[in-house]
Formats: C-alpha cells, structure tokens, sequence
C-alpha cells in the first residue's frame, strides 16, 4: 500500500508513526524541531490520515506498508520511532528487517498485549469507534455541533480533540471522516494484539540504541513488561517522562525531542 506522507529537514533519515486515530499532522511540530538533525519522514498509516483505506489492519500488513514506503524512499538504514498503535507497527516492522535500522524509539507502548487491562482498554475503544460509526454528519453543519454530539459518547477533552481531528470539510460543505472507523472497529482484536511472550527468543534485537518512553501518568507499558522487552531488546533503555500521560508527545515534546536526539548521538 502506498502511504501518504510529509517529509522535513535535513541530515539521517527518520520516520516517526502516529498511532490510533492520529495521523502525520500531529507530529508536524516536532519534526519541524527536529528538521536541523534529521530528514524526518511522517507517513499516514493505513486507515488513517490521507493514506488508503483497506478492510485489513494488523501489524504484519502495516509493518508492510512501511517496508513499501522506505523502498520507494530508497533508505537503506534509518531511524524510526512509533506511538502506540504506531509502536507496535515500528516493533513488528524492527522484528523482520532489523538491518535497516540505526535506532529505534517506542513512545508508551509495550510489544506486549495487556492481558490484565485488555478488557478495559478494549471497551474505551469499542466505544469510541462505534460512536464515529453511528455518527449522522448529515445531521451537523460545523465543528462544535460535531463536537457536542462527541461529548454524549466520548468524555475525554483530549480523546474527543484527537477524533475531531479526523473531521472533514468536503468540497461540497459536506462532513466526512479521515479516519476509516469501521476497519478499525472491525480489525480491533488485531489492533490490541502484540508481540507473544515467550520464555527465551531465538531472535533478539540488538547493535542500535532502543529507547522506550513511557509516560509517568500511564499505564501503557507496566512495569512488570520491562523484563519480557529486554528478552527481545536486550539494550533497551526504559525511561519514564514526568508530567505525560499515555500522549506522551503531546503532553511532553520536549522530552520526545531530547531522546530522539539521543538515538542520532547513541548510534
């Protein structure tokens, strides 16, 4: 699948992958920050943002779309970092083409699926997406009568912002989502799935710096995960941010900014 997306500076190549419901837009300020130390590549996956859309969606499938987009780049070896679904797609992608990188950045993810907290977390977002899903756009002529209807289903100011983000303006001053929820509701089980735990790997990563970011306010990547990621990273580097929550790069950018410094510096 051909992925849209933006590209800025100068210097290694980085890619940097947006997670559930986001898009390469709300990345477009760090990588403007980062533009003097890396070319930063931001791609819309799949289902998302400006890119296609498909009735498939797993880790396999975008680790693939990647793989297509850094080819039809011609970058041999470069850098790349991921925000939870975004991470989970950068760690699938790292398992089949470890060669191809220099550096690997995890933002708030663990490889592995929350078995403890899945039924929850899977709840939050069934009932997200089945709201985009009965959304009636003929009934709403702007984005606060959207934003309103959203409020009845969706709580959460900085989820009900994130969604919002997906809003279109037809050129018929018509709505329409970017987002394509129903693939996404549909492929959800796929979406909560991650790496499978074992009790030793035949293949572990190493010879680039790996660095997960893990928000102090979230729960994303539980303690009890840090021995399973060093059995597949052995070097990993586990630092928590204070002050972010599971959006780490929104409630932090600095601190998103630093550690990716740090990959060009550690490798």
């Amino acid at each position: 699948m051909k992925l849209f997306y933006r590209k800025y500076g100068n210097g290694p190549s980085l890619v940097i992958l947006h997670g559930l419901y986001g898009s390469s837009d709300n990345w477009v300020t760090i990588a403007k920050n980062l533009s003097e130390y890396f070319t930063v590549y931001l791609p819309d996956q799949r289902n998302h943002g400006q890119s296609p859309h498909s009735e498939i969606h797993d880790y396999s499938s975008m680790s693939e779309d990647l793989h297509e987009l850094v080819k039809d780049l011609k970058l041999k070896k470069f850098f790349l970092a991921g925000h939870s679904m975004g991470g989970k797609t950068a760690i699938a992608f790292t398992l089949k083409w470890p060669e191809m990188l220099n550096g690997l950045l995890i933002a708030d993810i663990s490889p592995f699926a929350d078995e403890k907290g899945r039924d929850s977390v899977f709840s939050q977002h069934f009932t997200i997406l089945n709201a985009i899903v009965s959304f009636d756009l003929k009934k709403i002529t702007n984005r606060s009568d959207a934003e309103k209807k959203l409020l009845e289903k969706i709580p959460a100011e900085k989820v009900r912002g994130l969604i919002l983000k997906n809003l279109l303006r037809t050129s018929e001053n018509t709505f329409a989502w970017k987002l394509n929820a129903p693939s996404l509701l549909k492929n959800l089980d796929k979406i909560m799935e991650g790496v499978e735990r074992q009790t030793s790997y035949s293949q572990q990563i190493s010879g680039f710096p790996v660095i997960f970011l893990r928000g102090a306010n979230s729960d994303y990547i539980p303690s009890g995960d840090f021995k399973d990621i060093r059995k597949v990273f052995p070097a990993a580097e586990i630092v928590e941010v204070p002050g972010a929550g599971h959006w780490i790069h929104a409630d932090r950018p600095d601190e998103v900014e630093k550690n990716l410094k740090r990959l060009l510096g550690d490798s």
